[in-house]
């Protein structure tokens, strides 16, 4: 895996991934970009391998991790906000100079995409969307609280070995109170590169465990290397924060003509207004695919988790029948909060 630096117009500097197409006779023509989720993470080994099956299957791949995660170059703090997520999207189609392109963007990446194709100057970049299990999409959302999906193994599964940044008092209270509103991201208190080289994996490990099913809880794969993981919690607060600060997208969004797929898993450990807002405002959304026996963390290797997601997708991509029921539908909405959850 060999990872390009881009520097864009906005003034970020972000480590790229390209996989091209390993099958040409089944090749393409529009890229697909992905976007992770965090925000502000490295983009995560096991996101790697499902992208590699997807440039198996013809496409041809660009992911990249957004300003101050992975590999990418970190930005002044009071940067870090959702906008410039959106500004950077935009920015890196344009430097990838090959027209329209395909989208799939996961979490907070589904966020970043949401409010992509409410910006119309955005939205003429991308071709198609796919957002898979989003969070929030602007303030009013945010502070839904709603339904989660079915149980995850939060709180099952055994605890994630190796060190933690937390256990240290100083990041443990920093941290905590950043958390709580209490301190702002931009504190003198832990620098912000010495907080993305302290925080571990271990550090997430509630989180990890989260994204899975319940009946995963013993077996979820290892998500990260040491070498690879890379997670700045300061910088990710103070993104979250921006979007729980916005106004409502909705009426942007409404005007949305860019055909999109909306992906919800079944034990999402997300609120499950996060993504039935999206449904419900966006017109473009041609299908929605409930992913059964996953958690938030769709392609993670297990069973047939993978190959079926690459089905669903390739499906949206090249116009064909959706492999699974259209389910919910927007008049479907209020069934589907009673019944999944």
């Amino acid at each position: 895996m060999t990872t390009q630096h881009w520097s864009l117009s906005t003034g970020s500097r972000v480590a790229v991934y390209h996989y091209p197409p390993a099958n040409p006779g089944a090749r393409h023509p529009i890229p697909l970009v992905y976007l992770n989720g965090g925000p502000v993470r490295g983009i995560s080994v096991l996101d790697h391998r499902f992208l590699q099956l997807l440039a198996r299957q013809g496409y041809d791949i660009y992911a990249y991790e957004q300003a101050g995660g992975g590999r990418s170059d970190l930005l002044p703090m009071s940067q870090y906000t959702i906008s410039r997520s959106v500004r950077d999207l935009a920015a890196l189609v344009d430097r990838l100079n090959k027209g329209k392109v395909d989208i799939l963007g996961f979490s907070s990446g589904g966020t970043v995409l949401t409010r992509a194709l409410a910006d119309p100057r955005v939205a003429a970049r991308l071709h198609r969307a796919i957002i898979a299990e989003p969070g929030p999409m602007d303030g009013p959302t945010a502070h839904i609280t709603g339904h989660k999906g079915r149980k995850s193994a939060r709180g099952i599964a055994p605890a994630m070995t190796g060190p933690r940044s937390t256990h240290a008092p100083r990041y443990a209270v920093a941290l905590g109170l950043m958390r709580l509103g209490l301190l702002t991201p931009d504190t003198g208190l832990i620098g912000q590169a010495e907080g993305d080289n302290a925080f571990t994996a271990a550090d997430l490990g509630s989180d990890t465990a989260s994204a899975y099913c319940a009946r995963d809880a013993h077996r979820i794969p290892a998500e990260d290397t040491p070498q690879n993981f890379s997670f700045s919690p300061a910088a990710s607060l103070r993104i979250q924060q921006t979007v729980k600060d916005s106004p409502s997208i909705a009426p942007q969004l409404r005007r949305s003509r860019t055909p999109a797929m909306l992906m919800i898993a079944e034990c999402s450990s997300q609120v499950r207004q996060w993504a039935t807002a999206i449904l419900a405002h966006d017109p473009a959304i041609q299908r929605t695919q409930y992913m059964p026996g996953v958690g938030h963390h769709m392609w993670n290797g297990l069973d047939e988790n993978n190959d079926r997601a690459v089905g669903v997708i390739t499906a949206f991509l090249q116009g064909k029948p959706t492999p699974l029921p259209n389910s919910p539908t927007r008049n479907e909405i209020p069934a589907f909060l009673r019944d999944h959850k």
